[in-house]
């Protein structure tokens, strides 16, 4: 029994190529995405007893293995998870701050060309080209919320779209991590190039979603979404689908399914690019549209109503110059009903004051035992709405009307006041002489209470009673008994007392008008009335002109103008928090792949130098091998 000197040549030149085979592969592979560093381990052989001593017996490569740091790989995939969602985010919220920017700037100026109009009207009330030009102003006012609703619009339905295509790259991700785990479990997660196009399959997934991975004993790695949906669990893969909108069709949801099994996801729990996208929609995409839709409300309440209480060209009451705030063209999406409930109750909602909506929406649900209960989904508030009929009263500023069928226990719906306005709003007048210039002359005693408001619904100047200058009426309303009397101008009583129900009273003198109570126990006051009419009274255009800077909206806290402005400070606000995550995020990402690239990346001045030091132990090897001959040569030779 001797040294095998050939032998340990040779199992020194097998390892050395086999060292210089590992460093060359990570050279090749230095800017391959997602390649891990790879490691020869070098062992002795078992050693060989000669005599009293123990001689060794050469090397072998006992195994290749990837440098990879489960911790470091964890860290990243967080870091990528939050830079995706904020990246997303960031570009969603400036999109929609360059429309607000852009074509946005246009809802302002139009408003406030239209008031200019009016006050052009105010100044020469009965010029129809001055009259023309106000109704144009009208037309781009309306043109402009619909055109701003559209990009709206278009943006929902391009969110909608990027989410549907995430979903069915998961999917393709999905079905190639389930093969990749069958490989895995063949092999037992041996093989090094196999795990890292898993490795780079699950980082690319972290973009989407949150990612969790679950190592299995067989090799394969399981791996859920958001910490709640497994989407792959060892060889089996779940997919992700996009289902439609409940209560709204055009907001649909994300779900789950394997086999014939469905389940929704919340996406407030899936984080990166998907998270960050129905966030968009939801929190700031929808409510953008809903205040929009506040602001259409608004304008056509606003202007209709004063038209209501002014004389047009003609001498006649004004009628509208917008499209009515409850007609079905503006009120399209304020209920959506939820597709669960079991009652057959259809409901639309009517706006009963403009200033007291808040541009939210609402979760309507009934109970037997709690009834109906309206909760805000932005504060949480909750209100006991009161059935009267088949009126819902008790919402800010609109009720809602069961229209027809019944009402179930549990049943929920969603309530968006204003949804749709921005999209319906229209003029409706078409002749110029139709805005309401002029203005009646109705005088409060100066005893009244101040808690009662009259206004002017129906005239007949061909009355012989009619009220004019020098022979005005006084009426005298008693709204605890709902009973009315006429007077005069010398305070002969000419009719009454007589019954009225509220709000409509009709004096028989040629004109009704309506009352707006808000007293609690009812007051009697009394009113002088002189509708004379002349074509250069400009007093109603005057009050309307003044609106400009009248706080209408939000409970008298903000203008009509303030409304647009404030969403579009809301949504620069917005954009800019984005981008400080977007900073923030980044840094994390980048601190987190140095940590992996300085441990599973290649560095190329180390390998080189790996390359010559494996290079000089071939040659050493090779040299013995070299000396083994000689020695062998030499041995033969001295016993020829």
């Amino acid at each position: 029994m001797s040294i095998d000197l050939l032998n340990i040549a040779r199992t020194g030149v097998q390892a050395s190529q086999a060292q210089l085979g590992v460093t060359s592969n990570n050279i090749a592979n230095a800017n391959t995405e997602g390649y891990n560093r790879q490691v020869a381990t070098q062992s002795s052989l078992e050693s060989q007893r000669l005599g009293n001593s123990f001689y060794g017996t050469g090397t072998y490569v006992s195994d290749v293995k990837r440098v990879y740091n489960e911790f470091a790989a964890r860290e990243l995939r967080i870091g990528q998870t939050s830079m995706s969602a904020a990246e997303t985010s960031y570009s969603k919220l400036s999109e929609l701050d360059q429309i607000y920017s852009q074509i946005g700037k246009m809802v302002p100026e139009n408003l406030n060309n239209f008031f200019a109009s009016i006050n052009s009207v105010a100044d020469l009330p009965t010029d129809l080209g001055i009259r023309t030009n106000s109704l144009s102003s009208a037309q781009q006012l309306a043109a402009g919320l619909n055109q701003m609703q559209s990009q709206l619009d278009g943006q929902v339905k391009q969110t909608n779209s990027q989410i549907e295509s995430i979903t069915t790259r998961i999917n393709e991700i999905s079905k190639e991590l389930g093969n990749i785990n069958l490989e895995l479990m063949k092999s037992q997660g041996q093989d090094s190039q196999v795990l890292d196009k898993q490795d780079a399959l699950i980082l690319e997934l972290s973009q989407y979603a949150q990612v969790n991975v679950i190592p299995l004993d067989t090799g394969a790695k399981s791996i859920m979404l958001g910490g709640s949906v497994m989407l792959v669990s060892g060889e089996v893969s779940m997919s992700m689908g996009m289902s439609t909108g409940d209560p709204y069709p055009n907001e649909p949801r994300i779900n789950a399914s394997i086999g014939d099994k469905t389940l929704n996801v919340d996406p407030s729990k899936l984080g990166g690019q998907l998270g960050a996208l129905f966030s968009f929609r939801d929190d700031t995409l929808l409510p953008a549209s809903t205040e929009l839709g506040q602001l259409a409300l608004g304008i056509a309440d606003t202007f209709n109503e004063m038209q209501s209480k002014g004389f047009d060209l003609n001498g006649d009451i004004g009628s509208d110059i917008f499209r009515d705030i409850n007609d079905p063209l503006m009120a399209s999406g304020r209920v959506g009903s939820n597709s669960t409930n079991s009652g057959t109750a259809a409901m639309s909602v009517n706006i009963d004051d403009v200033g007291a909506l808040s541009g939210g929406s609402y979760q309507l649900g009934y109970t037997t035992l709690g009834g109906y209960q309206l909760t805000d989904t932005q504060t949480g508030k909750q209100t006991t709405l009161t059935l009267s009929g088949s009126q819902l009263t008790g919402g800010a500023g609109f009720s809602i009307n069961m229209d027809s069928g019944a009402i179930a226990d549990g049943d929920k719906f969603e309530i968006r006041p204003t949804a749709g306005a921005a999209t319906g709003l229209k003029v409706v007048m078409a002749d110029p002489k139709g805005i309401a210039a002029a203005g009646p002359q109705i005088t409060p005693n100066t005893t009244n209470s101040g808690e009662l408001a009259v206004k002017v619904n129906v005239i007949n100047r061909t009355d012989a009673n009619f009220p004019v200058t020098n022979s005005e009426l006084s009426v005298r309303v008693n709204t605890a008994a709902n009973t009315f009397e006429v007077f005069d101008a010398a305070g002969t009583s000419v009719g009454g007392p007589t019954a009225f129900t509220p709000p409509q009273i009709n004096t028989g003198f040629g004109f009704s008008f309506e009352i707006d109570d808000q007293s609690t126990a009812g007051v009697t006051d009394t009113f002088t009335f002189d509708l004379s009419f002349a074509e250069g009274d400009n007093s109603n255009a005057v009050e309307m002109a003044k609106l400009s800077d009248t706080k209408l909206m939000n409970n008298g806290t903000g203008t009509l103008t303030s409304v647009f402005e404030n969403t579009k400070l809301d949504i620069g606000s917005q954009t800019k928090s984005a981008e400080v995550r977007v900073g923030s995020a980044t840094a994390i990402y980048q601190q987190a792949s140095t940590r992996v690239q300085s441990e599973s990346g290649v560095n190329l001045d180390e390998e080189a130098a790996n390359l010559l030091r494996f290079q000089q132990s071939y040659q050493a090897a090779a040299r013995i091998m070299t000396t083994a001959q000689t020695i062998f040569d030499t041995l033969l030779s001295s016993v020829r």
